[in-house]
């Protein structure tokens, strides 16, 4: 049923929940100290410029996980239209990134416990480098969610640098490394108890880099100088156990970092941390990433609570329509005015973006951890049977292009670099589970 709210504000002032997966509330919250923006615009740094083939973070370089790409394989399996394979080290869910010729990507290896960042060739799939980020340091089994691992967030890169955040040791810790994989600087952000781990992936705005950690002992943002590694800001947050990503993008003519959780949709100024606005909505525990029109703001998820939400992204903080569908892991996608998504459970939804009517619902079969992307008018979301199902992005009802099976799971988004699609699969179960790292290239 949809919710339709009159033209009334909604604004708060009390910060949201946002990106982690995150404490167990366990004792007094830490403290957190919250740093006034000292250098928000560091012109000596080299300006954010991608090329259309770069998927440079989490979503790709818009953080929608929309890509410009076309001639993308739409059919596959172990053999077909597959370009190659490369082993992945331990165990991870951080997604792939690409920049210009390489593909990048963390993973966590145990015994010895190992937290890495490795690189590989795009044309061949060849092991550039792996640079351990810790040794050690990994939370207790029990402190990790049984779907999560210790790599769970996705790298970001500006071309020069490769930037990673982990749960180490009970602290957020920021790194970034060269493109020859030698780390050039290494800042810890604060203390973290996890409860389900450490889930956000950083996200890159002019001079800075962004990384989110709620959870219940302390949470808090911050933003550190790419080049330096140097605290820019950092900002207070809620103290509660939330587990999403952050948007950020230009909404309503301005620049704005939103993110969902502790039962509010928060907006900040990225530049300096300030908090532009805040309204009531979704539920105290969110994972996927909110999306935008430029517009509207669109987020989706809960626990306990469930809710699908537009909200005015003006300043008013305004909800324009809301249902109470929950889309709790995978994020949703935009095309041609309507707002597309896949739940945890395999149903598969169509919004019109405008007013929330249902286009269509169906059950698609799968459970799904990953965040679909959207290649031309193409829908492509891997589920947790390893199968990547591709369906149109039509609001005239569900047209299921094709089912591929590739590995016996899939729990990472998939990435783009031109008319090549890659992702991260599990083989085997068990003990003998190992990930591959796989790019599927169509035919020539």
């Amino acid at each position: 049923m949809i919710k339709r709210y009159p033209p009334s504000a909604l604004l708060r002032t009390i910060a949201g929940g946002l990106l982690a997966f995150a404490g167990c509330g366990q004792g007094p919250p830490v403290q957190v100290v919250e740093v006034t923006a000292v250098a928000a615009s560091n012109d000596s740094v080299k300006p954010l410029e991608f090329s259309a083939a770069d998927w440079p973070q989490w979503r790709g370089a818009t953080i929608d996980g929309a890509t410009n790409a076309t001639g993308l394989a739409t059919q596959w399996d172990a053999s077909t239209n597959i370009a190659w394979k490369a082993d992945v080290p331990g165990r991870g869910h951080s997604s792939p990134i690409v920049i210009g010729d390489t593909i990048y990507l963390a993973s966590a290896v145990t015994g010895p416990d190992r937290q890495v960042v490795l690189a590989y060739d795009r044309a061949t799939g060849q092991k550039r480098w792996e640079t351990t980020v810790h040794e050690g340091g990994f939370p207790s089994d029990r402190q990790v969610h049984q779907k999560g691992s210790n790599a769970n967030g996705t790298l970001a890169s500006d071309g020069e640098r490769v930037f990673a955040t982990f749960l180490n040791d009970g602290k957020i810790v920021a790194t970034a490394l060269d493109t020859a994989g030698k780390q050039a600087w290494q800042q810890e952000l604060g203390a973290f108890r996890p409860k389900f781990g450490y889930a956000p992936s950083p996200v890159l705005y002019r001079s800075l880099v962004i990384v989110p950690a709620d959870n219940a002992g302390g949470a808090f943002i911050a933003a550190l100088d790419r080049e330096s590694g140097e605290i820019v800001w950092r900002r207070k947050r809620a103290n509660i156990d939330t587990y999403s990503s952050a948007l950020l993008a230009t909404i309503a003519g301005r620049d704005q970092l939103v993110i969902t959780g502790g039962d509010k949709l928060a907006s900040y100024d990225p530049a300096t941390g300030e908090e532009l606005w805040t309204c009531q909505a979704i539920s105290e525990a969110t994972c996927g990433t909110p999306i935008t029109n430029g517009t509207e703001i669109f987020a989706s998820g809960g626990f306990p609570a469930r809710q699908t939400v537009c909200v005015a992204g003006d300043g008013t903080g305004e909800t324009l329509w809301s249902n109470n569908t929950k889309v709790y892991e995978p994020s949703m996608l935009l095309a041609g005015g309507n707002l597309f998504a896949v739940t945890d459970e395999g149903i598969g939804w169509c919004w019109d973006a405008a007013t929330g009517a249902v286009k269509w619902k169906q059950r698609i079969g799968g459970a799904f951890s990953a965040s679909p992307i959207l290649s031309g008018n193409l829908v492509y979301v891997p589920n947790l049977s390893g199968e990547t199902v591709v369906f149109e992005a039509s609001s005239e009802g569900y047209h299921e292009v094709a089912r591929n099976p590739l590995g016996d799971d899939c729990y990472a988004s998939p990435a783009v670099s031109g008319s090549d699609l890659f992702l991260r699969v599990g083989v085997g179960s068990g003990d003998q589970r190992k990930e591959q790292l796989v790019c599927i290239r169509p035919a020539t």
